[in-house]
């Protein structure tokens, strides 16, 4: 606790002093960030049993912009440094697949992000320590809510070592974009990244032949449906070979290939008059080989609501659904319908409220009751 509190007071003081400069602008080399994101989950009935757990997650960020240090135009450095700690609510109370909170993780404190990207006109490369979910595989409605789910579909999150929170891993990524709005990316990651039970703080990188590559390609396209902006994105995935894992539980089985594919859209519905979102969809669909995979089909949509109660502009709420089809028939399909509402007390702290019924929990490998869930997240972002 002595070190998080030291590390906020470092963060805010940093970043008064450069508000405070007068020749602070946009072309600043130096951009530090903090967050931190606390939840309390309880499980109300259901599950594996009742309960209480509360979960926190800590990043320290900088960006530096080789512009501003007066070198090339383009170029940016980013770390982010992470501490993860709290209980296992997912893992402990509900049995789920899904996992209800998308911080829920082990005790650690850990390297997430540390990248070099470059920008030349419309085509930009990054390579270094990166997580998938920077430009791949994301939803802009869909970021509302917390089941971990809803952020990288579980066909790709618990099918293959993919590099998304908390483990992510080497990797060298490419975007072009062209004809106005639309863009094409590929990326080529680390097929299994050291664990942390090797690698506690994720310092320790090596690319391995046997482990295979991860291959990701996106196309992704924004446009509007009468004068409404919506994006869509369609990528395939390709993981090389995986070897036999032991008894690590938090990697897959061994294959000598896997693939997938996935779609995910969101769509602008209503606008306000000054022209910003009101009300917005998105859709996610992801299909691997059944023959492959326990976990083969994922479907997930929702709605989220800008501005619902008047004088509270900012504020979001929105209702979500997913789906998750299993290869075993004895196993069972799980189902979640998550509601949330995000209120922002101000430009940088926020409450949420969010309940989760989880039916059918699949997590546990056995039957359990259908779950009902309420989490309460406080975020403190600068």
């Amino acid at each position: 606790m002595r070190s998080l509190i030291t590390a906020i007071i470092l963060v805010l003081f940093f970043k008064c002093q450069l508000n405070g400069q007068e020749t602070l602008s946009n072309d600043h080399p130096f951009k530090p960030g903090f967050s931190y994101i606390g939840d309390v989950v309880t499980n109300f009935s259901g599950g594996i049993k009742k309960g209480m757990r509360y979960l926190g997650l800590l990043n320290l960020k900088i960006g530096i912009k080789t512009e501003g240090l007066g070198l090339w135009r383009g170029g940016m450095l980013f770390i982010n440094a992470s501490n993860a700690h709290g209980g296992d609510p997912s893992a402990d109370l509900i049995g789920d697949f899904h996992i209800v909170s998308n911080i829920e993780t082990a005790n650690i404190t850990y390297l997430h992000e540390l990248w070099y990207k470059q920008r030349l006109g419309s085509f930009e490369f990054n390579f270094g320590l990166q997580d998938l979910n920077t430009e791949f595989i994301s939803t802009e409605f869909g970021s509302l809510f917390i089941n971990s789910t809803f952020g990288t579909p579980s066909t790709i999150a618990n099918n293959i070592p993919s590099p998304i929170f908390p483990l992510t891993a080497l990797g060298a990524s490419f975007k072009v974009e062209f004809a106005g709005d639309n863009s094409l990316k590929l990326a080529l990651f680390d097929g299994l990244p050291t664990s942390f039970t090797d690698n506690p703080h994720n310092l320790r990188w090596e690319i391995k032949k046997k482990e295979g590559i991860f291959a990701i390609t996106e196309f992704e396209s924004s446009g509007d449906i009468r004068g409404l902006e919506g994006t869509c994105r369609g990528g395939i995935y390709y993981h090389s070979q995986l070897p036999e894992t032991g008894n690590d539980l938090s990697v897959p089985g061994r294959f000598s290939y896997n693939y997938g594919i996935y779609i995910i859209a969101d769509q602008t519905i209503l606008e306000n008059s000054d022209g910003e979102g009101v009300l917005g969809i998105f859709g996610q669909l992801a299909v691997s080989p059944a023959k492959i995979n326990l976990h083969h089909i994922y479907f997930g949509t929702g709605m989220s609501l800008t501005g619902v109660i008047p004088r509270r502009q900012k504020d979001v709420a929105g209702i979500a659904f997913n789906r998750t089809w299993m290869s075993d028939p004895q196993t069972g399909n799980e189902s979640v319908v998550e509601m949330s509402y995000r209120a922002e007390i101000s430009n940088f702290l926020f409450l949420q409220p969010d309940f989760q019924y989880v039916m059918n929990p699949g997590g546990a490998g056995h039957n359990l009751r259908n779950a009902f869930t309420g989490l309460i997240r406080a975020g403190l972002i600068f």
